[in-house]
């Protein structure tokens, strides 16, 4: 299914267009008497006399080659309520042949000069699918032809919104890749391919990796017979020298839990343990396509934890970047040391005004949060405060968990500086965020993101139709735009 979209000056009535009109939240269509014949307008008010209202869109089939699409639009209604009845419409009229529908953008009665741009991010987001490896894939088109003069989205924010779709994309068909195309040496080509957007790459091997001592990624990587790496991801569009923004991302292409097997159930899930690094990837892409203007930084950690004879075993103690010593207790608790290494490498050399890492990072954050909110882990309220107000303006919610110095004795070792579970149990993803407390040395302002709930969705969400979400290209552009921009 591919969508088309057209901006069109003209709204004269078309007897073959399936018309796509807004009206109130009581339904009121004596405004639309216009737009419509008068056979039309007679047989929808009919039918509305009878209808529930508290619905937010109606389809009306007036023949075999005409609907009418009524959109009601809530007083003071928010963007991401905006954004969300474009994903409905899309899932209404997502069936049949190829269509074409026709948006009278006059009809809008909303204050936001931005409605039909929002109407139309939702739909395109509702709209991805990944059919790369169906043999017969879904070549419908849906064309929609956006008329009137109002609302009309400026070259700007269609910019805007077309770079946030390509980066949301991009992060969801990362994850969307199963682990045997998507290993980390396939995927350092592909980032390779991002220097053609401006950003500029840098790729740190398993050679450079021993020299510069980041044993506590490598670990977890060395029983695949594929490479590890870090990559930086530079985009500098600032006129000025400041310190960029930095996003940290967990980049476990597959993760089988090392000698800590996983369980057989469900371990064809962990192709989307890199989620946290395609985030960082999208956000960064999106940044480059939209020329923003601000510094930032991408940085990803990408390993594959696998079984073998070479592979990590439990007990083992490694030396990280920051000098300090971890026991690796469990082998399937490797985000946080691929994490750790990423976090003081990225604070020491690009210095960054704040560092916000997201990692699929444990399964507990699910137990406590579902599917509807990431954990929230920070040592900064500023940041958090930012990072929970745009949660909530594009729906991306988070919910701010505690870090407390008391939790520390729970991953304290005997035999080397720290471990890297809490055995005690209990506070799960606490302790694996007060673990990677540890390795911020310079105390710059750090938010903390376990969107292990988030990052793929078996039942779909109100912008994705399951599978990979994207989730945090928005949330962190967003944050950008109102605050650093």
């Amino acid at each position: 299914m591919s969508i088309k979209i057209n901006y069109k000056n003209s709204t004269s009535k078309n007897p073959s267009n399936n018309l796509v009109l807004f009206v109130d939240e009581k339904f009121n269509i004596n405004p639309l008497k216009k737009h419509l014949f008068n056979s039309e307008f007679s047989y929808i008010n009919d039918l509305l006399k009878t209808s529930d209202l508290s619905k937010n869109l109606f389809v009306f089939e007036l023949s075999s080659k005409k609907k009418i699409v009524l959109v009601s639009i809530k007083k003071n209604i928010k963007t991401s309520d905006i954004e969300n009845l474009g994903a409905e419409f899309y899932g209404r009229v997502n069936c049949g042949k190829n269509s074409e529908y026709l948006i009278n953008s006059d009809t809008i009665i909303s204050k936001d000069k931005s409605f039909t741009g929002h109407f139309l991010h939702g739909l395109k987001l509702k709209s991805y699918e990944f059919n790369k490896y169906k043999s017969k894939k879904d070549t419908r088109l849906i064309t929609i032809n956006v008329s009137g003069n109002k609302n009309k989205p400026s070259a700007n924010n269609l910019l805007k919104f077309k770079a946030l779709e390509e980066g949301t994309f991009y992060a969801r068909d990362l994850v969307s890749e199963p682990g045997n195309v998507l290993h980390p040496d396939e995927y350092v080509k592909r980032l390779r391919s991002l220097k053609k957007h401006g950003l500029n790459i840098k790729i740190y091997d398993e050679k450079k990796l021993k020299k510069l001592g980041m044993n506590a990624l490598l670990g977890v990587g060395q029983g695949s017979i594929r490479g590890s790496y870090l990559v930086t991801i530079e985009w500098n569009g600032a006129k000025n020298n400041s310190k960029p923004l930095a996003f940290v991302g967990k980049g476990v292409c597959f993760d089988t839990g090392g000698y800590s097997l996983k369980p057989a159930k469900f371990m064809e899930d962990m192709t989307y343990d890199m989620a946290g690094s395609a985030v960082v990837v999208g956000l960064m892409k999106n940044l480059a396509l939209r020329k923003a203007k601000i510094n930032a930084v991408g940085v990803v950690g990408l390993v594959e934890n696998m079984v073998s004879g070479n592979a990590q075993r439990p007990g083992d103690i490694v030396k990280s970047y920051s000098g300090k010593t971890i026991e690796v207790l469990n082998t399937d608790a490797e985000g946080r040391l691929v994490l750790a290494d990423a976090l003081t490498f990225t604070e020491k050399k690009f210095k960054p005004k704040f560092m916000i890492d997201l990692a699929t990072l444990t399964g507990a954050i699910i137990v406590s949060l579902g599917s509807e909110y990431a954990g929230l882990f920070s040592n900064n309220d500023k940041l958090s405060k930012q990072l929970l107000e745009v949660g909530e303006k594009v729906e991306e919610k988070l919910w701010r968990m505690p870090l407390h110095k008391n939790f520390d004795k729970l991953i304290n070792s005997k035999n080397a500086d720290m471990q890297n579970i809490n055995y005690v149990g209990g506070a799960g993803s606490t302790t694996a965020a007060q673990f990677l407390q540890r390795f911020i040395l310079n105390k710059t302002p750090w938010a903390h993101l376990d969107i292990a709930g988030m990052a793929f969705s078996k039942y779909g969400g109100a912008l994705n139709s399951g599978g990979a979400t994207g989730y945090g290209v928005r949330l962190l552009n967003q944050l950008i735009e109102d605050h650093y921009e």
